[in-house]
């Protein structure tokens, strides 16, 4: 297949069929991302783990695709975009297909390493991809179908990745993943076009970035909230199951309430993110804490089931309008060098998961699982005050520090 992208109208329906396949692609990596924080306390038990020694797979998953994002915007144009995205895909089908034949730590990590790499180079390279398939005018919905595996992959992927835990056991949920990920493999080959690759980023671009005081605050601001929730959120179905008295049966179901409920979350920011970005990343980031603060507090005798769901409702859908509300800032703000910053902040975003998955693993073993869940709510609280501390942006840019 050689052919090239043709910008015209219609856009052809193999074209639409290569952006679904990306957004499938995109479902695929976040729920492998993901997964175990559904089925932590099922992999503990059979690798022979603790809780928190089995969190260090979300770690190192982290840390991994954080360094692969960086060093993916070097890569030579030489290397064909296709190729490596279709390359990319298969690799993380394998990597899953080969964590379900572990039966040690040592294995499945090894094993979940490469589909880590496979996650930083992908999202560092699909940014790029929707503006080459389709003309400016439906450039909008092309990236909606392409970034909207993200929100499905955090609605249902989850949670149906626990469902199939609880019913056949994680290595058929991780069996599933990787035919996913195949499938989307053997589509994106069949449909997906040629496409440019990008000039690579120089050094001095990235050092550029760091000498800008606004962008510094809120990678800053990124990573104190993301390590704070990714703390308690690696350990939530122990929270739920040990401490709130959840039967296991029902841990999907409050995965895809949370789900559900961060998806609600995207669509008020998109609602009014444009006009009341500051203030609105403030309130979430202060009901997220409030929910968060409760669970750690709860306990199975005081908390109904009903409750709980609503804690997670609330604490779901305000990260995700933190989520959304940070990634607009940087990119008003990144002014030319949109790229690199964007390169910079996943890295970061990606790095920050593992150390809250680390962080959060530490504190379960010295305060416990309501500890660590308290002591999350309120490093998101003082994270805060980096927010605070800065000027909302407007429309086309953000001012700096104020």
């Amino acid at each position: 297949m050689n052919e090239t992208v043709l910008h015209a109208n219609p856009v052809p329906a193999r074209t639409w069929i290569a952006i679904t396949a990306l957004g499938i692609s995109a479902f695929s990596i976040v729920t492998s991302e993901l997964a175990p924080v559904g089925m932590l306390s099922t992999l503990a038990k059979d690798l022979n783990q603790t809780e928190s020694g089995a969190g260090l797979v979300v770690t190192a998953y982290g840390w991994v695709a954080a360094l692969a994002a960086l060093l993916s915007g070097a890569m030579p144009a030489r290397i064909s975009r296709k190729a490596l995205l279709i390359g990319l895909m298969l690799i993380l089908a394998l990597s899953c297909i080969v964590a379900t034949w572990s039966h040690s730590m040592s294995g499945f990590m090894s094993a979940r390493m490469a589909g880590a790499l496979a996650h930083g180079a992908f999202w560092a390279l699909i940014g790029t991809v929707a503006a080459q398939l389709v003309p400016a005018e439906k450039l909008g919905l092309a990236t909606s179908v392409i970034f909207g595996g993200v929100s499905a992959a955090s609605v249902l992927g989850v949670p149906l990745s626990s469902l199939i835990t609880g019913i056949a056991g994680w290595r058929s949920a991780f069996t599933a993943i990787s035919l996913l990920a195949f499938a989307t493999a053997c589509t994106l080959f069949w449909t997906l076009p040629t496409l440019a690759a990008p000039q690579p980023l120089r050094l001095r671009v990235y050092c550029g970035i760091f000498k800008n005081p606004l962008i510094l605050s809120l990678y800053g601001a990124t990573a104190c909230i993301i390590s704070a929730h990714f703390a308690a959120f690696t350990y939530l179905e122990p929270l739920l199951t040990k401490t709130l008295g959840v039967p296991s049966a029902s841990i999907s179901c409050l995965l895809l309430m949370s789900g559900l409920s961060g998806l609600v979350g995207n669509i008020i920011a998109g609602k009014l993110i444009d006009r009341h970005i500051k203030g609105l990343i403030s309130i979430s980031l202060l009901l997220s804490a409030g929910a968060l603060g409760m669970l750690g507090k709860g306990n199975a005798v005081a908390f109904p089931f009903w409750f709980i769901g609503m804690l997670l409702a609330i604490w779901g859908a305000g990260m995700s309008i933190v989520f959304v509300g940070l990634q607009t800032w940087l990119l008003r703000s990144a002014g030319d060098a949109v790229q690199p910053a964007s390169a910079i902040y996943v890295a970061i975003f990606n790095a920050a998961i593992g150390t809250g998955a680390l962080a959060g693993g530490q504190m379960l073993a010295i305060i416990g699982l309501q500890g660590t869940v308290l002591l999350a709510a309120g490093v998101i609280i003082c994270s805060m005050t980096l927010v605070l501390m800065l000027k909302a942006p407007g429309i086309s840019g953000a001012e700096g520090l104020g």
